[in-house]
């Protein structure tokens, strides 16, 4: 679309963002969603050692960081498995609970490593509670309110809605490294106490990790992309 100096609308104009940043980083995130259900479905077939379920994987983590007051347990779903900080509560999904996989002990231990930074104060997590009700606002709100600020010629209500519309991509930044830290965490006590006892299995659940961090790498990019999108078609107005 192009909005020239008075708004006007042109069917012919093409878009030179979305076909540099926007579709490259769709891609990469379709790619990165198809790698973690690969990996996901490949590790789901090879089973742990000593037997051990994802429910007392994450107990094992709990129990390695001192962590007494976190429940674990069983949600509905696929892929649903999270800890809310709000209910001091692991949730992991059916499959992952009762599970023997290496893919599902590797996701149990994840969610614990989150139980863990909460016990122990990380830093990022709190910052990406504190910008995420912003983020919410920002994932409805922030485009529409910056196109009304366009069609009005308002600028100051159009940088008001890309500045909510930004706080997506600022929560997708913290978001990664409270990940990847959550992921280190599982994997020294992985590594340290024997929950997956033979190398290839650590590896294994390394491999899960390493391909569900990458989504949220996908996240980032597509949200950095759209930003800078956004921020150059409300721009032409000043042009």
């Amino acid at each position: 679309m192009y909005f020239g100096s008075y708004g006007y609308y042109s069917p012919y104009y093409f878009d030179p963002y979305l076909l540099i940043l926007v579709l490259p980083a769709f891609i990469f995130s379709v790619i990165a969603s198809i790698r973690v259900r690969t990996v996901y479905s490949r590790m789901a077939k090879r089973f742990a050692t000593n037997g051990l379920t994802g429910a007392q994987a994450a107990a094992e983590v709990l129990r390695y960081y001192g962590i007494t007051n976190v429940q674990i347990t069983s949600i509905p779903g696929k892929l649903t498995d999270h800890f809310n900080p709000k209910t001091n509560t692991i949730g992991l999904s059916e499959s992952v609970y009762r599970g023997t996989s290496v893919a599902d002990i590797g996701i149990a231990c994840h969610e614990a490593g989150h139980a863990a930074q909460y016990a122990h104060s990380y830093l990022p997590i709190k910052l990406r509670n504190m910008i995420l009700p912003i983020a919410n606002i920002g994932s409805f709100a922030g485009i529409p309110l910056a196109l009304i600020g366009f069609v009005l010629q308002w600028q100051g209500l159009v940088t008001f809605g890309l500045m909510l519309y930004a706080a997506i991509a600022v929560f997708q930044f913290i978001t990664l490294p409270v990940e990847i830290n959550a992921s280190r965490r599982a994997l020294k006590v992985i590594n340290e106490t024997g929950i997956l006892v033979t190398p290839e299995e650590r590896a294994g659940a390394r491999s899960v990790l390493f391909a569900a961090a990458m989504t949220y790498i996908a996240a980032l990019a597509v949200s950095l992309a759209n930003l800078v999108r956004f921020i150059a078609l409300f721009g032409r107005r000043n042009r």
